[in-house]
């Protein structure tokens, strides 16, 4: 089974306490989180209620889960937050500065639902097919190379130690397991239901009639040719555009999303109590890396 649009990731991790296991989910008709109890965090947005301007791009819609996790703005914010500490313990010990951790864009795109569906940015598909923006790219690389030396002896013990003690001020941000469930099986049976089987087969005469053999959209995660890392070429760039036209033509992001939609909901009702205290805990770590900054900011000044 393909899973969302191949990526290359680099991120800290982040660990709420909440332990769940796999979670069944069935079809139900799409609608808010149950059970919400007056979370200061955003809702979730049902497609219906997005703004007509923003039904095309899949990066505004927001999965019924999205709630109960944190955010790619918060999981940044929080391992800024835990970078400096980090950093301030190391240089307290007397270990060199490293310089600041990597803060630029991401190549998994700029929201959870951007790229979760395929591409559908024409423009960028055009310049680089399947791949990533090419300036995102190359900082992503910079960074994991610059990563890439990792301290052995007394300053790996430092660091670990340090890491351990920005723990306890700022948590680190992991998914909770019951989310991550969630998500997963959600999207893998999605992709078996009807209305986006049939999509998928919209999709797939579209690109039939523009030269390519692809029984649905995954197929093309999976096509060997676009997973170089040294180069995008015109074959992936022609099949990329045709792929976003026939998307233009044919809603196979949106079926999609509704149908993941539909079983989210479904599986949050089931698992209501466990999702409030793994939504609880989101906030209270969201906040706790809010008041180190703050104490770090009266610091400074």
């Amino acid at each position: 089974m393909s899973s969302p649009r191949r990526i290359v990731k680099v991120a800290a991790p982040v660990v709420v306490a909440v332990a769940a296991g796999m979670v069944a989910v069935a079809a139900l008709p799409a609608g808010p989180p149950a059970g919400g109890g007056g979370s200061t965090r955003a809702a979730s947005t049902p497609l219906a209620d997005t703004p007509l301007e923003d039904r095309s791009d899949p990066a505004t819609w927001t999965l019924p889960i999205q709630p109960y996790m944190f955010s790619k703005a918060e999981v940044r914010a929080m391992n800024r937050s835990r970078d400096r500490l980090i950093a301030d313990c190391a240089k307290g010990a007397g270990l060199p500065d490293s310089g600041p951790a990597y803060d630029g864009p991401g190549t998994d795109g700029r929201t959870e639902t951007d790229l979760r569906y395929g591409i559908h940015d024409a423009a960028l598909a055009a310049r680089r097919g399947y791949h990533p923006d090419a300036a995102a790219q190359e900082m992503r690389d910079r960074a994991v190379a610059a990563g890439a030396v990792v301290p052995a002896g007394p300053d790996a013990d430092v660091l670990s130690a340090c890491s351990a003690s920005a723990g306890v001020t700022v948590p680190a941000p992991t998914q909770a397991e019951v989310v991550q469930a969630i998500m997963r099986d959600s999207y893998a049976e999605s992709a078996k239901a009807p209305e986006v089987v049939a999509v998928f087969a919209r999709w797939s005469a579209c690109m039939r009639a523009k030269g390519y053999s692809y029984a649905k959209p995954t197929d093309v995660d999976d096509d060997p040719r676009f997973h170089a890392r040294d180069g995008v070429g015109d074959v992936e760039i022609a099949t990329a555009t045709a792929d976003v036209a026939c998307r233009t033509r044919i809603p196979v992001a949106k079926v999609w999303f509704e149908a993941e939609s539909a079983l989210q909901t479904k599986a949050i009702r089931a698992n209501r109590d466990v999702l409030n205290t793994v939504r609880a805990g989101v906030e209270e770590a969201v906040g706790r890396a809010a008041a180190a900054d703050r104490a770090a900011g009266a610091a400074g000044s």
